[in-house]
């Protein structure tokens, strides 16, 4: 019998790719996005036999709960939630920021996150299914104009982690994966929509694929079920460490 995953996020990037991962593998997929359209694709280029499209804003805690409630029997019985959906938002110093901008991450990468987790618990516990957080080497490495971005994802590792801690004995197993550079829409969504500034970022870098995270979240994913992996970061090789700023002033 197959086995389905719920995905955030999956008109997109990681999402997307995982989506097209599992399906692959022979699974059945909960496809969340806010993007109908894009949900409909998938389910043509997929088969709906194979992809669900659950069309509700993470922010929506109203919408996400229609959307759970209406899932098909043949998809809603969930082994594995992959918490994908997030984003950053905006470059600026925390002093030129956007509140709104802040707001709007928050919501999106701590607030959804943990409404979709609480509400399918019951199930994952049940079915001793697994939590895959997509988070962010943001989250254990600060630079300039991370500020509340990495704050959201070194929250979605720290959630990961308690939940582990919580969830001991359950058989439910928690991974959060910690992704460096991977070129999505991601940058141009940062930058609301700048092309350049993406373009220019990833030039040269062989950053990673969308590809390459998906299969990191199927692998986890796919463990035997006595086996764990708590954080998984993994970067490009041209992408390491930032030296230490000082100020001489």
């Amino acid at each position: 019998m197959s086995k389905t995953a719920f995905i955030t996020g999956a008109t997109s990037g990681f999402g997307l790719a995982a989506a097209r991962r599992f399906v692959a593998a022979g699974w059945k997929v909960v496809a969340g996005g806010r993007r109908r359209e894009r949900l409909q694709a998938l389910v043509d280029e997929l088969g709906s036999a194979n992809v669900h499209p659950a069309c509700f804003d993470v922010r929506d805690a109203a919408a996400m709960a229609a959307a759970l409630d209406a899932l098909p029997a043949g998809f809603a019985e969930i082994d594995v939630l992959v918490n994908n959906a997030g984003l950053a938002l905006g470059t600026a110093p925390a002093q030129q920021a956007s509140l709104e901008d802040w707001r709007v991450m928050i919501d999106t990468n701590v607030t959804a996150l943990v409404t979709l987790t609480h509400r399918l618990l019951p199930a994952l516990v049940a079915r001793k299914g697994v939590i895959v957080n997509v988070s962010s080497v943001a989250g254990v490495y600060p630079y300039p104009g991370g500020n509340v971005y990495g704050g959201t994802k070194a929250f979605v590792s720290q959630f990961s982690l308690n939940l582990r801690t919580d969830l001991h004995g359950s058989g439910v197993r928690v991974t959060t994966i910690e992704p460096g550079m991977a070129e999505t829409e991601f940058t141009l969504v940062r930058t609301h929509g700048n092309q350049a500034a993406s373009d220019t970022l990833y030039k040269g870098a062989q950053p990673m694929t969308g590809e390459d995270i998906a299969e990191q979240i199927y692998y986890v994913a796919t463990l035997p079920a006595h086996l764990n992996i708590n954080r998984l970061e993994i970067m490009p090789v041209t992408q390491s460490f930032a030296g230490f700023q000082v100020f001489r002033g």
